[in-house]
């Protein structure tokens, strides 16, 4: 009994250096652009005693170009929901199991069994919301709850609206616009789409990501983004109002995901799981200012979050959202078609 429990002890101790030395190094994260908490980062640096760096990025199809021509070098990539199941089909993701992981218990149940990652034996949550409208009422008071805001904008926001240069984002309310289902074939309605997208250009004045410094600022008066940097462009200026497209507008999830190819897998499984904790998922949701679907990050979140009229959908649009599931390629094909005639 002696030799075992020796044994066992050693055992014991030789997993508590390992686990040491893993936590020791580097972990590089692809990340959408302003979108990660440096007091998160920080608060895991010296957690772990591990070295953070962030590359961003300004698109799920700009991440994937990225990780498919591989020596990227990163550990980490947070894709879109609807990109989630292209990055597994083509083998690009680890199999982490993050289902199996210590804080897993604090995923909320509504984000376990999701289509993209039944029972998420590859991603965690990181943050999720919605695309809308966002309207300085100085400048325009009508309905801002509707897409007809940057499709068929009214005289006092010709020329000074920004739109999401999100290709999915901005087809699925431009389909719903015109009655369409999301992954449709349909030609003809895929006609008037472009169109439509083409002809409403000429009254925007850009597609970027700078909304939350010049939405506040005056230099677009509406935009068509998402929900978390316009409630930021809110509290910066209190003109600012935030609409929900009746027509129809797309709920997203981005989740963190471990890359096949990454050096810092076990530093990156330790991120996994530090971001499951509720405490640290409301540092990532302070930040950013979305939803990050852990149960009890709650209690650690700001007051303003939990009313702000960008996060709590009002009854009477909770329908008009749809998650947006992957096409088919063909699908795909036709709406990049699409959207190359629209970035002309």
């Amino acid at each position: 009994m002696r030799q075992k429990l020796r044994t066992a002890t050693a055992a014991t101790a030789l997993l508590a250096f390992a686990g040491m030395a893993h936590a020791d190094g580097e972990l590089n994260i692809y990340n959408w652009g302003d979108y990660t908490s440096p007091e998160l980062i920080k608060k895991f640096e010296q957690a772990h005693n591990v070295k953070v760096t962030i590359t961003d990025y300004d698109s799920n199809d700009t991440a994937l170009a990225k990780v498919r021509a591989g020596g990227h070098g990163f550990d980490i990539v947070v894709p879109s929901a609807n990109y989630v199941p292209i990055w597994v089909k083509e083998g690009l993701l680890l199999e982490a199991r993050p289902d199996q992981m210590e804080n897993f218990k604090n995923v909320d149940p509504r984000w376990v069994d999701v289509h993209w990652d039944p029972g998420r034996h590859y991603s965690v949550p990181w943050q999720w919301g919605v695309t809308g409208i966002g309207v300085n009422t100085k400048v325009y008071g009508g309905d801002i709850n509707t897409s007809a805001i940057f499709l068929d904008p009214p005289a006092e926001l010709v020329g000074k609206i920004n739109v999401a240069p999100e290709m999915n984002d901005v087809l699925y309310a431009t389909i719903k616009y015109f009655g369409g289902d999301w992954c449709t074939d349909d030609k003809e309605l895929l006609r008037k789409v472009r169109d439509k997208l083409v002809e409403a250009k000429t009254k925007w004045l850009a597609m970027d990501y700078s909304v939350t410094d010049k939405l506040p600022a005056g230099d677009y008066s509406a935009v068509y983004y998402w929900n978390g940097a316009i409630m930021r462009s809110r509290l910066a200026n209190q003109d600012i109002k935030f609409g929900y497209p009746k027509e129809g507008y797309p709920i997203f999830m981005d989740s963190v995901a471990i890359l096949k190819d990454a050096k810092n897998v076990e530093n990156a499984k330790l991120f996994m799981n530090f971001i499951m904790d509720p405490e640290n998922a409301a540092m990532v949701s302070a930040f950013a200012k979305y939803a990050n679907g852990i149960k009890g990050s709650e209690q650690f979140m700001p007051e303003d979050m939990k009313t702000a009229p960008e996060l709590v959908v009002p009854a009477e649009f909770e329908k008009a959202g749809e998650f947006l599931e992957a096409c088919s390629p063909e699908v795909v094909d036709l709406y990049s078609r699409i959207w190359t005639d629209v970035q002309k």
